[in-house]
């Protein structure tokens, strides 16, 4: 199964990338290869969004250590 050009763009949706995927896609096999290209893509998002999550949750937990061995 062949994969869509223009794989390594920046994440995030990009309507008129999207849109020419779909516009080429005029067979079975340029099809799927778009339909597991936007699963993998919106996985990588997730991805990246808990990742994020994580660091903001290792800093507010360091923070507050810190602030609480100061006042000892």
């Amino acid at each position: 199964m062949r994969k869509p050009d223009g794989r390594n763009q920046d994440s995030g949706f990009d309507y008129h990338r999207y849109h020419r995927l779909l516009t080429e896609a005029d067979d079975e096999d340029k099809r799927l290869a778009l339909i597991e290209l936007l699963i993998e893509e919106k996985a990588r998002d997730r991805l990246a969004a808990q990742r994020a999550s994580d660091r903001a949750a290792m800093t507010a937990l360091t923070i507050a250590t810190v602030l609480r061995n100061g006042r000892n």
